[in-house]
């Protein structure tokens, strides 16, 4: 009888074994990183519909810069979520930037809530969205504006700051439409989720923004002339605030004059 059992357990083995080809761990997604196949953005776009009106929820209660990784899943089916994680996993060096990775956040450190400020567009009044920063930065900035204004009757504010990797995951897959879905294109301009500053609530990063609504995003030589940020150049280090991305720092990443990190050390922000 035992030889039986014995006899009747192999033979359910091999019958099992015979379907495991069906079962196989589905293989990573190869993601083409100089414009992606007809195929990959088909998918993005379909991935990009479903996650909108989630991000557009969370952003409408103020949470997104608590999002995590899970919270962002939690509306995709497995292929999606794969292709999400195809993202999630790029490293910078594969796509030609050389930033220091500075681990995935997910919004749990402190942060201080900045309600209430107001630039005005084209004459119009405009509320910019509630920002998140550490509560080292945003000591610092509040130092920092309260001398610029001294200094040149002017200040700054705070277009964005903490965002969380999850956040920034999004955000990278969101704007490969506006650089043809060349993935090493878009790094140029977005960081990749792990990479940003804007995760790393003890070296922020700051984009700032005019009370006439420049930020150079369009032009930067508008930004660059503007006396903010000829006062910062010359006073923000006071501060603890560095600019992250000069012209021609050699890092892949294109020349951001409004975005600034604070940064107490003086570490580098490139290897």
């Amino acid at each position: 009888m035992k030889n039986f059992r014995v006899l009747i357990a192999s033979f359910a083995l091999i019958i099992f074994c015979s379907g495991c080809a069906s079962f196989k761990t589905p293989q990573p997604i190869d993601l083409e990183l100089d414009g992606l196949s007809a195929e990959h953005i088909a998918q993005v776009r379909d991935l990009l519909k479903k996650l909108e009106p989630y991000i557009a929820k969370k952003d409408r209660k103020g949470e997104l810069p608590y999002l995590t990784l899970d919270e962002l899943e939690s509306p995709l089916n497995s292929r999606e979520t794969r292709l999400l994680h195809a993202f999630r996993d790029l490293r910078a060096r594969e796509v030609g930037t050389r930033i220091p990775y500075r681990g995935f956040s997910e919004g749990k450190t402190p942060l201080i809530r900045l309600d209430g400020q107001k630039i005005r567009v084209n004459g119009l009044e405009k509320e910019l969205p509630p920002q998140f920063l550490s509560p080292a930065a945003y000591e610092a900035y509040q130092s920092m504006m309260t001398a610029m204004s001294r200094d040149i009757g002017k200040k700054l504010y705070v277009e964005s700051a903490y965002r969380s990797s999850a956040h920034q995951l999004y955000l990278f897959i969101f704007y490969l439409s506006n650089h043809s879905y060349s993935i090493r294109e878009t790094a140029k301009w977005v960081a990749l989720p792990g990479y940003s500053e804007h995760g790393d609530p003890r070296r922020l990063a700051i984009d700032f923004i005019n009370a006439e609504g420049i930020n150079g995003e369009k032009d930067v030589t508008t930004f660059e002339v503007l006396p903010e940020y000829q006062w910062l150049l010359k006073n923000a280090g006071q501060f603890g605030f560095v600019l992250s991305y000069p012209k021609n720092a050699g890092v892949g990443i294109t020349y951001e004059p409004w975005h600034w990190r604070y940064a107490i050390t003086s570490e580098p922000c490139c290897v």
